[in-house]
């Protein structure tokens, strides 16, 4: 009598004749990928020598000696310019002022400044500064500086040299309208912290919080959950009715302080993801417990103007049904930014994700559509200007990552 062979034992019989072919197909894509490795590999050293070619090319036969320094990174300002709009080669100085914007405070002397017929003008003295203390006023025309005369300086130039060491003097020659001479002004500069946070009580009896935030660097939270306690008091109890959270104009800043400004209003839940290109370098953030507003209305002003990190806090709001957002569409800037501190003292600032508010909508080119659209008012001459987004920029990054090469146009240029 014939016997059927068990299922386990053509099992066993398949695996051991299929384990050679499977072995040798292991292999050979093994060998596929290091061979593509290679060529890869191989490809980038003759595009590096390529390169240095022309370097050397330059150097040599340029018809003026040019620097070496200067070559190099405008090379890498080249570069990075053909990813995106936000990714950027940034020099000592730029880098320096980046970190001054984003840490909330500097060096100098306290005051608003613009320029008018080449002189720097006093737009305002920030309060409880040593300019305000010294007596410097608004309209102020400020001629010289430390006897350097002002005239042919650029704003930011000008700036520089007022900005310095805490505890060391410089001297301002004013021009006061009323007064027939100049004024020599002695001013010792002191911590002067840029305002993230403007605040008043709105309403007949004051009971409405309304907190604006022009930046989000590192005083942002501490100073709005400053104000939020200032303002729910001052309203007495039983009596406050809310908070209007205004974003508009607000062209973002530190992921962090997005997050934290978002977890005030938040009890739980996720609050923003953000997605490399390896799936392992992923993050979510997640609001811990303890919603410091207590539950109170909260109404967010944006507009065109809002972007990145103000888009966070709106999207994270919106998508908790924990906020109404008013106004027009914002700007759509939906991308991770991470500095990169570099040997020379300057800095890398590369793309490095895509933020995803929490029911996963991606805001970038896309932005943060308000539930209710309210258009402001603009003046004439403004109305006939196109809406700038980042959609408009050249080289934007698409809403998600696959969509990326589907326009050639996307990595021609930095608009």
């Amino acid at each position: 009598m014939k016997r059927t062979p068990s299922l386990v034992t053509l099992t066993i019989l398949l695996t051991f004749l299929l384990t050679p072919i499977l072995s040798i197909k292991a292999m050979a894509e093994d060998a596929q990928s290091a061979t593509s490795t290679k060529s890869e590999s191989e490809n980038l050293y003759e595009q590096l020598k390529i390169f240095g070619g022309v370097l050397e090319k330059v150097q040599r036969e340029y018809v003026d000696e040019p620097e070496n320094r200067e070559l190099i990174e405008a090379a890498m300002i080249g570069m990075l310019q053909s990813l995106d709009p936000h990714s950027a080669y940034m020099p000592p100085k730029n880098f320096e002022d980046m970190k001054v914007q984003t840490k909330g405070e500097f060096g100098g002397l306290g005051i608003e400044v613009t320029m008018e017929r080449g002189l720097v003008k006093v737009v305002a003295p920030i309060a409880d500064t040593p300019a305000e203390r010294a007596g410097i006023l608004t309209n102020d025309l400020i001629a010289r500086l430390d006897g350097e005369d002002v005239l042919g300086l650029t704003l930011s130039e000008a700036v520089d040299i007022m900005r310095g060491k805490i505890g060391t003097k410089i001297t301002l020659t004013v021009l006061r309208e009323g007064e027939e001479d100049p004024l020599e002004i002695d001013i010792i500069r002191d911590i002067i912290e840029i305002k993230a946070v403007r605040y008043r009580a709105e309403g007949p009896d004051g009971q409405i919080a309304y907190i604006r935030l022009t930046t989000f660097n590192e005083n942002t939270t501490k100073n709005l959950r400053k104000a939020m306690s200032e303002l729910s008091a001052s309203a007495g109890n039983g009596k406050f009715a809310g908070y209007i959270l205004d974003l508009r104009n607000n062209p973002g800043g530190l992921l962090g302080e997005a997050v934290k400004v978002s977890d005030s209003f938040l009890s739980q839940g996720e609050i923003v993801s953000t997605r490399a290109r390896k799936a392992e370098d992923n993050i979510r953030f997640n609001a811990r417990r303890g919603d410091m507003s207590k539950g109170a209305p909260v109404l967010v002003l944006i507009n065109g103007g809002s972007a990145s990190a103000s888009e966070i806090v709106a999207g994270a709001l919106q998508d908790h049904h924990r906020a109404l957002v008013v106004g027009t569409q914002s700007f759509g800037k939906g991308s991770v930014q991470t500095v990169i501190p570099l040997p020379n003292d300057g800095a890398l600032r590369l793309t490095t994700a895509r933020y995803f508010t929490p029911s996963g909508r991606s805001i970038q080119a896309l932005g943060v559509t308000p539930d209710v659209i309210i258009d402001q008012e603009l003046p004439e001459d403004m109305k006939a200007r196109p809406r700038r987004s980042e959609a408009t920029l050249r080289g934007h990054l698409s809403s998600s990552p696959g969509n990326d090469k589907e326009n050639p146009e996307t990595k021609t240029d930095n608009a």
